[in-house]
């Protein structure tokens, strides 16, 4: 027999709920009582391990739903002294994607286990060989290398933050500059890849030397942008009045960049729209 106590009835709810998900085998009682709140009673008729996977799964689900984001919040409050409360909520957001984004960018953040594994080994490490658990107890008692780790998550998480701040002051920048400047072009068509190119209105290709000419008559060192960047660069120094841009995903950095800096004047099209093929074929 297993006994284990949650202060929290949403917390207890979300307990039962994700044990019964994992095994339908547990046959379980619940109480309450007047000093530890939700006292549940566990028949093992599971092997122990079988039985202690389960519990210590559905605890760190609990904890993941109930408990880390006011732990997050603390964190960025306590140990990194954050007041805003607009900074704090963005660190927040970060933090969490850091903590649990399964996409290419949000892994290579982390480079480290999987924080949600390391929190299952710890609630596992404190419920074995128990007969009596305290989930609360746990939490505040038990999880310290957790913490330390939520520590360095947040961390990198206001470094993604501060490069955030400091791309949108870039940003902005490069509006403000755009707005003073004169446009060369009326329109040009740019064409995602590696890198981009760059089509004049009658289809003919910008080569590397014209758009490097073009580049060396700004002073585009103003705006922090070197001559040797050849995606952003060439279109700030055009300054078109329209920016016809064609390729298969408009989240891409480099073209989520020159639609954040260029705005109304992009139009962004699949790439089968772009409207001279033959360029292409001359290419090959």
């Amino acid at each position: 027999m297993l006994e284990i106590y949650f202060e929290s009835d949403k917390e207890v709810i979300r307990f039962c709920e994700q044990l019964f998900s994992y095994n339908k085998q547990i046959e379980l009682h619940w109480k309450t009582n007047k000093d530890w709140g939700n006292h549940l009673q566990l028949e093992n008729r599971l092997a122990e391990n079988g039985l202690i996977e389960a519990i210590a799964q559905s605890m760190t689900d609990v904890f993941i739903a109930h408990r880390l984001r006011n732990m997050i919040q603390s964190t960025i409050k306590r140990i990194y002294y954050y007041t805003n409360s607009d900074e704090i909520e963005r660190i927040l957001d970060l933090t969490e994607w850091i903590f649990a984004g399964e996409d290419a960018d949000s892994l290579r953040v982390r480079s480290t286990e999987d924080p949600s594994q390391m929190l299952k080994s710890l609630f596992s490490a404190s419920i074995k060989k128990e007969t009596t658990i305290h989930y609360d107890s746990i939490v505040q008692f038990r999880l310290k290398d957790f913490r330390d780790q939520l520590v360095h998550y947040v961390g990198l998480a206001i470094d993604e933050f501060k490069r955030e701040e400091d791309h949108q002051a870039f940003v902005n920048m490069l509006r403000e500059y755009i707005v003073k400047k004169d446009p060369s072009f009326d329109t040009i068509h740019v064409l995602q890849g590696d890198a981009f190119t760059f089509y004049r209105q009658n289809g003919k290709q910008f080569s590397k030397m014209e758009l490097r000419r073009l580049m060396k008559s700004e002073p585009l060192y103003i705006v922090g942008l070197d001559e040797d960047e050849l995606n952003l660069a060439p279109l700030v120094a055009m300054a078109p009045k329209k920016i016809k841009m064609y390729g298969d995903d408009p989240s891409e950095p480099k073209t989520l960049t020159v639609i954040n800096v260029f705005q109304e004047k992009v139009d962004f099209k699949a790439h089968h729209h772009f409207p001279f093929p033959h360029s292409l074929k001359k290419q090959k």
